[in-house]
């Protein structure tokens, strides 16, 4: 199932468009859509696919090899290979170009591992002859910090030459939600704070079952669960330590989220240490460093909270990873049944702050607010917090949000305490005009929405979120 990418597809025809040679740098991580988004660009045009693999340096080439000539010819020799990767990438500019080639290099970092020279290589036979051809060109890679250091960093072989580059990432709520089109809205939600944005995810669970059906098949199973491992899998193949990684993660999936904290419970006990861990999960998009919106220097700030950005890795060392054994010894009902669904509205109250964080963003976007927010996240103190504050310095304005992930409809008291903790913005000086607004899951009782209209508050259901 391919949905959404619209942005991302309207990048890549319009550089198919430009009528000069095109180096499109294309990443981002395992199960994010990568190679389908590419297929469906090119599905109409003339391409060359090639997915590199963990075979050595020789057999990449004779297998590229083989690919480039029979775009050509009718058919190809036995065990043909061009004598060397530059030949091969020479070979490109010989190609028709019209109409117009895609060539794709998938994996692109398995041949990096394979060869250290090929970018230098390929480099070189751009400056020399693809950069005055009509080819496009797109490397894709999974590893982010490498294509990020040995592809696109500033002491790269091929710094300066691509003509676009897109980090792609995961699906945002409404995206998300197509994957369940028979799912109710709060079913909808559901889905996608337990696995995010990730397509692969997504199209694993099936919304002809329920959402605990789906997480005892497809997660729990030991042994027939798709994404029972999948966590594992994922930091084993990329990492050289994973033990401290899955210490660290398990550490933050429990709710500790200051460095301290997470250095003491995972047993890395030096917070430098810790700290490095850390650096290189951000580096990978696994975890993020959140602080509050009002703070001028993030990198700076000594307030930074680590959070695990996806969700299903969330989900997993939250509930899997540290019930192991019992899923092992078969009593995955018990587990899921006493552990997972008492806690679960819990576990997605996280996601529903994000979502409606990620709904005020599109607000902005759109031209819906009446301020331009210059940062948009939550907002804390010792004593205070806030689930959503979009901030603007220049216009002294702010756009408040509490959120309700309850059954219960949202009473008049939730707006009363949202406006007492804004008084602490409001104490700064450097605020003087605040907009409420309340997000449920479902429902305002009637004296909450009559308020709400008096007053121009800002009422908002999980369904709303759900439509983008």
């Amino acid at each position: 199932m391919f949905i959404d990418r619209k942005a991302e597809l309207e990048l890549l025809s319009q550089r198919y468009n430009s009528g000069q040679a095109e180096l499109i740098v294309l990443y981002g991580r395992r199960r994010v859509g990568k190679t389908e988004l590419l297929r469906a660009f090119c599905a109409d045009k003339p391409h060359i696919f090639f997915i590199a693999t963990l075979s050595n340096d020789i057999e990449q080439l004779a297998t590229f090899s083989q690919q480039l000539y029979i775009f050509t010819h009718a058919s190809v020799p036995v065990d043909f290979s061009f004598p060397s990767w530059e030949a091969a990438f020479q070979a490109l500019a010989e190609i028709p170009m019209q109409p117009r080639p895609v060539i794709i290099l998938d994996e692109f970092t398995y041949l990096i591992n394979g060869n250290k020279a090929v970018p230098s290589i390929l480099q070189k036979v751009w400056d020399e002859t693809l950069k005055d051809t009509g080819i496009l060109l797109v490397l894709c890679g999974s590893y982010i910090g490498m294509m990020e250091s040995e592809v696109l960093g500033y002491q790269a072989p091929l710094y300066g030459r691509r003509t676009a580059s897109t980090l792609l990432r995961p699906l945002d709520l409404p995206s998300a939600a197509q994957f369940f089109p028979n799912y109710s809205p709060e079913q909808q939600f559901l889905a996608w704070s337990i696995l995010g944005g990730m397509p692969y995810y997504l199209g694993i669970f099936k919304d002809h079952q329920d959402i605990p059906a789906n997480i005892r098949q497809n997660i729990l199973d030991s042994q027939m669960g798709a994404l029972f491992n999948e966590p594992r899998l994922l930091l084993m193949e990329e990492l050289r330590e994973p033990r401290n990684y899955f210490s660290i993660l398990r550490a933050i999936a429990l709710g500790n989220a200051r460095l301290n904290e997470v250095a003491q419970a995972s047993g890395v006990r030096e917070v430098t240490a810790a700290a490095r861990y850390l650096d290189i999960l951000q580096q990978m998009r696994l975890v993020t460093r959140q602080v509050p919106a009002t703070e001028s220097q993030p990198d700076k700030s000594k307030k930074g909270l680590y959070r695990i950005d996806d969700h299903f890795l969330r989900f997993w060392f939250r509930y899997v990873q540290p019930n192991q054994a019992g899923l092992d010894l078969g009593l995955a009902d018990a587990i899921l049944q006493q552990r997972i669904l008492p806690d679960l509205d819990h576990f997605a109250a996280t996601a529903f702050e994000e979502a409606a964080q990620a709904y005020v963003a599109r607000l902005a976007q759109n031209g819906k607010m009446a301020f331009l927010p210059e940062r948009i996240g939550g907002w804390w103190d010792r004593e205070t917090e806030i689930d959503v504050l979009a901030i603007s310095r220049m216009e002294k304005a702010a756009w408040v949000g509490e959120c309700k992930w309850s059954i219960r409809p949202v009473g008049t008291n939730v707006l009363d305490e949202l406006k007492q903790k804004a008084q602490s913005l409001l104490k700064s000086g450097e605020i003087q005009k605040i907009q409420y607004a309340i997000f449920a899951r479902s429902a305002f009782t009637p004296a909450l929405e009559s308020q709400a209209r008096f007053e121009c508050v800002g009422l908002y259901t999980v369904d709303m979120l759900l439509k983008g």
